[in-house]
Order: C-alpha cells, then structure tokens, then sequence
C-alpha cells in the first residue's frame, strides 16, 4: 500500500523484484549448504537419518538364515571352566554340530597363541573346509608410520583346510557400527566362501542393513550345542550356517559397554549392543541376500540439494503464510518418505537432511523476509494513515492490508467539505503576520480533523482553510452518512470553545482577536476512492460527481443562512436519527432535476417540524404570504434557522 506521502511498500530497491530476493536466497542456501556438507560432522546427521529409516519396516528374518551358538553366561555357568575354554571343548563342539548337520561352523574366537599341545591337536583334529576361524586386523599408529597388523589362527589349523575370514569391524566416528567390512576374505564372506553362496562384495562404503536387535537371529546356548539330543530340538542344525561366539547378556547397554558388542542402527531403538556373533550373521545376510545399502555418492546429492533449494523457490516465490508452513511440512516428509523407498527397494540410501534443511532454511528465511517486510508495511499504513484515519480504523488496516484495496474501486461515500466563513478578509487583515495567520489555521484545523478522526473518517486532504473528508473508505462502514453528520455536528459545537480560547489569548496578548465560523457541505453517493496522482506521487481521495455537490453544498450553505447543509441520500440516511429539516431543491450541474438540500440538528419538535414543513411548502409554491405569516413562529421555535426564515420577511429585490 502506498499512502498520500508518496512513499513505496515496494521491497528495497537491492530487491526491486521478489524473484532476485528469492533466486538469491536460494544461491546462498544451496552454496552454504553445500559447504556444511563437507564438514566433518555432517555425515554422522545423515547416518543417524539412516538409523531410523534402515529400521523402519526392515524385511523380515530368512528362515534359513544363520543360528547363534553364544557363549552366554548360562554356558559359563553349566560348563563352569574358567575363560578361556579348553580347544578340546570347541573341538567337541564342532563335532557335534557336524553331527547335526551343520553346513557350515564360524567361530568367531581367534585362536592366535598356542595353548596345550593336546588341547591344540584336538581342536585342529575336529577342523576342517566347512570350519571358519577368526582372523583380526589392527591398525598400529606411531610416530614413525601406520601401519596394519593382521592376527591368524595358528598355522595347524590353517593346515587342518579350514578357513580363516577377517572379523574385524569399522565403526563410524559416533562409535556406530554400520558399514558393510572392506575385505575380501571377511569372516562373513569366508562363511559364504564355505557354505558354496554367491555373495559378491559390495561397493566400499555399503551400510549394513540391521534387521533387528539383540536376539534377532535364532540363539541357543553354547552348553545346549554340545549336547542338542537332550537340549535342543531335533534337526535344528540341519543344513544351517551356524556362527559361534560371544553374548553376554550381563553388559548389553552402551553406557556399559561388553566384550564384542557393537551399537548398530538398531541401538537407537532399544539402546542395546548387538553381540559379535550376530554382527557376522547380520553381514552374512546382507551378502547373500544383497540388501546392503549403497550410499549415494556426491552427484546425487548435490543433484537432490538443488532439486530441494529449486521447490523452496518454486514455494515461497509468491508469498509465504500459513500454507507455506504445511505445504513445507509436506515436501520435508515427501524428501524422508523418497530417501525411504530408495533405501527400501532401490538399496540405496540419499540422506535427506541436507535437502530438507536447505528447503527449510529458505522457507524460514523468506517467511522472516516476509514477516519484517510486512511489519515494515503495517509501520508505514500506520504512519500514513494515522494522520487521516481513526486510530482503530488504522489499527485495523495494520492488522490487515488487505482490506484496502490500492487503486480506484466505487464505493458508496459519505463526502464533507468544511471551509471558513470569511477567510479572505482573515487573511487579506493578517497579511502582515504571516506567522499567525498559520497558528489560526492549524488551531482550527487540529480539533476539526480530531472530530473526523473520532468519527471513523477519513481526512482526504486540506486545501487552504477547507477540510475534505470521507466515510466508508478504506474501511466498511455500514452507518458512514450518520457518522460523517454527527461529526459535522461536533465540528460546529466545537466552534463556540475555540473562539473562546482565541479571544482569551488574543486580549491577554493585545492582539485583535477574529471569530471564525465554518460552513460544512456533506452528500452521499456512489464515487470512485483510490490511490489518486502520478507513478511518483498520489493521494488516497475520492472522485466523482457526489464529491462535486459536497463541495456546492459547503458552499450553498452560506446563501441559505445555515452552517450544514445536506444532499438528499444523507439527508434520507440520517432522518430516523437527527431532526432534518428540508431547506430547498437546487439543480446539479450536469443534470436536469432538481434535488432537495437540507439541515440537521440533534433535537427537534413535532410542532416545529409541521409548521416548517408548511413554510416549504409555501416556498415551493412562491407563496410569499404564508412564508412571512409562518417565519416569525419558526425563528421564534427553531432559532438556528431563524437566518433561513428570515429571508422571508427580506423586502423583494428591485427589478
């Protein structure tokens, strides 16, 4: 909105156009963005996205998936050796689960240091090519260099053909273990080496995909292995990979921490660590069933970014409000619920935290634009109008600019004119006092345009000594015709206080004192109100032919010896309300008929008002007699018009 000072709402001029502000916005959010991206500790955000959604719906468990042989604390306790056990134990252990139809036995304890010379013979005695043992790769830093150091079994058992998979596991920088192992000769792949499946090694830096917490996979404990007839179901071993190692129970939290146990992506779930042995059956899975996730690389991301920063634009390129917020709460989740099926069906995971915090951040930022730019309008609507406009009227527009409409629109308004009475001989007499010839003005400008304001008008403009104004515009005012003449009303018994006051000063000063009067003129009718004037400069008025009739009226006034005077659809409006006396029918300039003015007062009789209806109706008819028969009652009962009736009693003009 622009108001009668001529300024602009229009954005800054750095930002002529919304399009530049928000093409801006966007560069720099997608570059900041960007460049957050490649900060060392973005990637934990985007792991931790891939927590929760690698979990939501994961695909159930294989049948025929690996079981858990676990050193729990249950076999501790039936088997009660201390730790380590004895190889002949394990030696008995394989035999037995051979026995049962085991296809395949991983055994996820690294048998690096001799023992007993028996205790070795027995265990190399019971391995063979369908035994994995474990092998661990350590990475040594020194002042010198890094360097990797590799621990393996024993070369007896290596000799006995059984193989030896790499158990080893990296963990993210938050200490989560997601990330399939890179070796070739993995513990995991070793087993599938073993057991004659297909499982080609994913691309370096594939995600596991967790299929559930601790237990997931079936468990019996390693007490129960060593004699399934009487412990265990029969044929539970049969044609299974079984993985043997530890699961203790009695460390299973993050905070305490435990023996081979790592917090996966499921841990944010439960808060509990998955035991080594279900880690290796879990990657064991993931080769054989494919479902490791490959993380998208940097072109795809940087693709889903823009893409992201491009529907943030597209969104707030037009204005932001309370859709902006659900429609950007909508296309946040469509990013989650997309990054989602890729993981889910296509196995690939593009985080959508960037892109979500890009098209967040632009949405925020340009509704913050937004919301200053408009606090910034509501400032300027209030400084503007405050000085034409009620203050409710402006703290409504405040509130919302909508309601005016820039530009002409046709409304129906209620137009009064005020001018001073004489003030060509006021001023031609303070000619040499140019000073209080203004102070005049204004203080009699300041309480009339108060009135105004009190009443819900709006001051159009001050052209001199005369006052225009108007109701029913910017703002609805369904009663605008009864308020713009109480208004008028007011204005003129204000008129009485402000001389007293003028001539007060004016005698305590030993200036002459000049008593001002006022003539108002106030019609309704349909006009056209906008923003009037140039490109540069305009005005909020009002134009048309009921604003030309005002002004006659304010005009007419005075030949008529009253200080108000009506159009008749301000007359008919407020006639349920205001004693209203019709005063004569005048011609409009432009048109044929005549039509009615009037007065007001705020009381009247019934008497009066019979009696003046008469006295019109003996004008209308040019009967002078019954005029000058009827103006001496009327001056004597309605005094305020007695100027009126008494040009009645006036001898006719010379010819």
């Amino acid at each position: 909105m622009a108001g009668r000072l001529g300024f602009s709402l229009s954005t800054p001029r750095f930002f002529s156009s919304r399009g530049v502000q928000v093409a801006i916005l966007a560069a720099f959010f997608f570059a900041a963005t960007a460049l957050v991206m490649r900060l060392p500790g973005w990637p934990l955000i985007d792991y931790r996205a891939f927590d929760y959604l690698s979990t939501i719906g994961a695909a159930p468990l294989a049948k025929d998936g690996p079981i858990i042989v676990a050193i729990d604390e249950p076999s501790l306790a039936e088997i009660n050796v201390q730790w380590p056990w004895p190889r002949s134990l394990h030696a008995r252990l394989i035999s037995q689960l051979r026995a049962a139809g085991a296809k395949v036995i991983g055994i996820d304890i690294i048998f690096s240091e001799p023992s007993t010379p028996a205790e070795d013979e027995a265990l190399a005695a019971a391995l063979g090519p369908d035994v994995v043992l474990a092998g661990d790769e350590t990475l040594v830093t020194s002042d010198q260099a890094d360097q990797f150091i590799r621990v393996m079994p024993l070369q007896m058992f290596s000799d006995r053909l059984a193989l030896t998979g790499i158990a080893s596991v990296g963990l993210h920088r938050d200490g989560v273990l997601r990330e399939m192992p890179g070796y070739d000769d993995g513990f995991a792949a070793m087993v599938a080496t073993a057991a004659g499946v297909d499982a080609e090694l994913p691309r370096p830096g594939s995600l596991i995909q967790v299929l559930g917490g601790p237990r997931t996979y079936p468990t019996v404990s390693y007490y129960q292995a060593l004699d399934p007839e009487n412990f265990l179901p029969p044929h539970i071993f049969k044609d299974r990979i079984v993985i043997v190692g530890l699961s203790l129970q009695t460390a299973p939290s993050i905070e305490k921490g435990g023996a081979d146990a790592f917090p996966t992506s499921y841990t944010v779930h439960t808060g509990k660590l998955l035991a080594g042995a279900e880690v290796q059956a879990t990657i064991f899975d993931n080769l054989r069933l494919k479902t490791a996730v490959a993380e998208a690389g940097s072109p795809g991301r940087q693709v889903l970014l823009l893409a992201a920063v491009l529907a943030a634009a597209a969104l707030v390129w037009r204005g932001t409000g309370w859709r902006t917020v659900a429609v950007g709460a909508a296309a946040i989740a469509v990013l989650f619920f997309g990054s989602y099926v890729m993981l889910r069906f296509g196995r690939i995971f593009v985080s959508p935290m960037a892109a979500s915090l890009a098209f967040a951040g632009i949405a925020a930022a340009q509704a913050t634009l937004d919301y200053a730019q408009e606090r910034k309008n509501r400032r300027q609507i209030m400084r503007a109008f405050s000085q034409y406009l009620a203050p409710a009227l402006v703290d409504q527009l405040a509130r919302d600019p909508s309601r005016l409409k820039l530009g002409g629109e046709k409304r129906e308004l209620s137009i009064l004119f005020c001018d001073v009475r004489g003030f060509t001989t006021i001023a031609e007499q303070l000619k040499e006092d140019p000073q209080q010839l203004t102070m005049l003005i204004n203080r009699l400008l300041t309480p009339l345009s108060e009135i105004v304001l009190s009443h819900g008008g709006t001051i159009d403009k001050y052209i001199g000594d005369c006052l225009m104004a108007f109701w029913n515009a910017p703002l609805d005012d369904p009663a605008h015709a009864i308020h713009a003449v109480s208004a008028a009303l007011d204005m003129l018994h204000s008129m009485q206080a402000l001389n007293d006051q003028l001539k007060a000063e004016a005698q305590a000063t030993g200036r002459t004192h000049y008593p001002l009067e006022i003539g108002i003129g106030i019609n309704t009718g349909e006009c056209v109100v906008g923003n009037m004037g140039s490109t540069s400069r305009f005005d909020y008025s009002a134009l048309g032919d009921p604003v030309n009739l005002a002004a006659r009226l304010e005009g007419a006034s005075k030949a008529y010896g009253v200080p108000l005077l009506l159009g008749a659809r301000t007359a008919q409006a407020v006639h349920p309300y205001l004693a209203v006396f019709e005063l004569d029918r005048i011609t409009v300039k432009g048109k044929r008929e005549e039509v009615p003015v009037s007065t007001a007062f705020r009381q009247g009789s019934e008497g009066a008002q019979k009696a003046h209806d008469e006295f019109l109706a003996a004008r209308y008819r040019g009967d002078i007699g019954a005029q000058r028969a009827l103006a001496p009652i009327l001056i004597r009962d309605i005094p305020a018009l007695s100027a009126y009736y008494g040009q009645a009693l006036q001898p006719p003009a010379e010819t």
